[in-house]
């Protein structure tokens, strides 16, 4: 998908499981773009605040939340609060019928999609895992980058309603492809991160105006989203926007747990989530995940 204007969709009745930072304003986009949502959230005061900021509905359950959608979306914490949401008498998997989808926004295992993909094709529910980049503010703005894995088939019925709060929705191929792309981003952006810390941290240390750094190399070979994004409030100390530490080590540890399946070999990932476990260490579990930064200027 391009970053065109959206065409108007037709109509589609879904639910929305998870309103956290990403899921809040991902359902906001599906009903402000007129479609018919039903969200759950675990905190039901949030579900009810949702719904009348939106003027959707809110359910007591993730089955009651899927009952009659076409398309069931989640966005939540990881392995086992998708499964928990997923199974059982209250689960989404028992509201739904043959013929539905349910397409998982979070960054979560490639062995959990394989799991639920499979457990839905029982029912014949069509599943796709389909994480996704952007933070915070790409949920806001709808701008999110989607990889998507499951079938093809189900894809293409559940690719235009994703890209309401899209900028590029991507099938990368069969279940857990999705997640697995998605390991791929957290990784190089591991490395990333790490990287314009230690620069940054050089820069100041040598006397150099830091920001003018930044400004002067973000037009060369060096630049990146983090760069134009994060550099100045790096300088600043600043680590209260976007992407938590505790949600990175999260997703570091699941691409760590996957090296042990597919043989790839992780050094700087594996030595970056150990910084982060530093930053946890001082406190900064909430902190932004550039606040790399924080280790080096504070030794």
């Amino acid at each position: 998908m391009s970053d065109a204007p959206k065409p108007a969709q037709k109509p589609r009745t879904v639910a929305f499981l998870g309103l956290g930072v990403m899921g809040y304003p991902m359902a906001g986009h599906l009903a402000k773009a007129g479609h018919k949502v039903t969200v759950y959230n675990r905190t039901e005061a949030k579900a009810k605040g949702w719904a009348g900021e939106y003027g959707g509905k809110s359910a007591p359950t993730p089955a009651e939340a899927a009952k009659g959608a076409e398309i069931v979306f989640c966005c939540v914490g990881n392995d086992d609060d998708l499964r928990s949401v997923v199974y059982g008498d209250k689960g989404a998997f028992a509201g739904m019928t043959k013929g539905t989808i349910f397409v998982d926004h979070t960054t979560a295992s490639a062995e959990v999609a394989r799991e639920i993909e499979a457990a839905g094709e029982k029912l014949g529910i069509g599943v796709l895992d389909a994480p996704v980049s952007g933070g915070q503010a790409g949920a806001v703005n709808g701008k999110l980058t989607i990889m998507v894995g499951g079938k093809p088939e189900t894809y293409g019925k559940a690719e235009e309603t994703m890209g309401t709060y899209a900028r590029a929705v991507t099938h990368l191929g069969a279940a857990g492809a999705g997640q697995l792309c998605k390991m791929v981003n957290q990784i190089c952006i591991a490395g990333v991160v790490q990287g314009l810390a230690e620069g940054i941290n050089f820069a100041m240390r040598s006397g150099l105006d830091a920001k003018k750094v930044v400004e002067v190399i973000s037009k060369g070979a060096a630049q990146s989203w983090q760069m134009e994004n994060r550099g100045n409030t790096m300088v600043d100390g600043k680590f209260d926007f976007g992407f938590a530490v505790d949600w990175m080590r999260k997703d570091l540890g699941i691409c760590l747990a996957e090296t042990k399946r597919n043989g790839a070999i992780l050094p700087m990932t594996a030595l970056v989530d150990q910084f982060y476990a530093h930053v946890q260490k001082r406190g900064g579990g909430r902190w932004d995940t550039s606040s790399l930064i924080h280790l080096l200027r504070n030794l």
